[in-house]
């Protein structure tokens, strides 16, 4: 199985759209659907650091790069690499701000993360733990004794 992928995008809002497609589809192709907590999770942190390198480190003619990587961890290692490094990374600290908080997002969601500068540019990476988060569904006896019926994923659970 293939543990890595790369490749350039624009450093276009499309671009950084395009880089989220690309992670939910690698993260399904290892195993990881759509739909689950993890592939929802790496599209959060690919979506917030590809915003910021077209935002914040685009450089006019150069694209992006985004790298996913399995660890032998349990991790899914997401890296940007931008060609800008004459600005740093901040957090917002204004409270009215519109915008900014992508980083603050990043920190929450991963298990580790950091920037790694570069002969030209910079690339910030986050970590993602693998495996999904425990959470015990009720038991059947349960379910049995309060006289109700797992509601069907299609529909809507009924109003008490």
């Amino acid at each position: 199985m293939n543990t890595e992928i790369s490749t350039r995008l624009s450093a276009t809002p499309r671009g950084a759209r395009l880089a989220r497609r690309l992670t939910a589809h690698q993260l399904d192709t290892w195993g990881h659907p759509y739909d689950s907590e993890v592939n929802h999770t790496a599209q959060q942190v690919v979506a917030e650091l590809a915003a910021n390198a077209v935002t914040h480190g685009r450089v006019p003619g150069r694209d992006f790069e985004l790298r996913l990587r399995l660890t032998p961890e349990d991790t899914v290692r997401i890296e940007v690499s931008d060609a800008r490094d004459d600005r740093r990374l901040r957090y917002v600290t204004d409270p009215e701000a519109d915008n900014g908080r992508g980083l603050i997002l990043v920190s929450l969601l991963a298990q580790a993360w950091g920037v790694t500068e570069r002969t030209v540019g910079k690339t910030v990476w986050a970590e993602v733990p693998l495996k999904e988060p425990q959470s015990a569904p009720p038991t059947a006896n349960a379910r049995a004794s309060a006289g109700t019926s797992p509601p069907c994923p299609r529909t809507p659970a009924p109003a008490d």
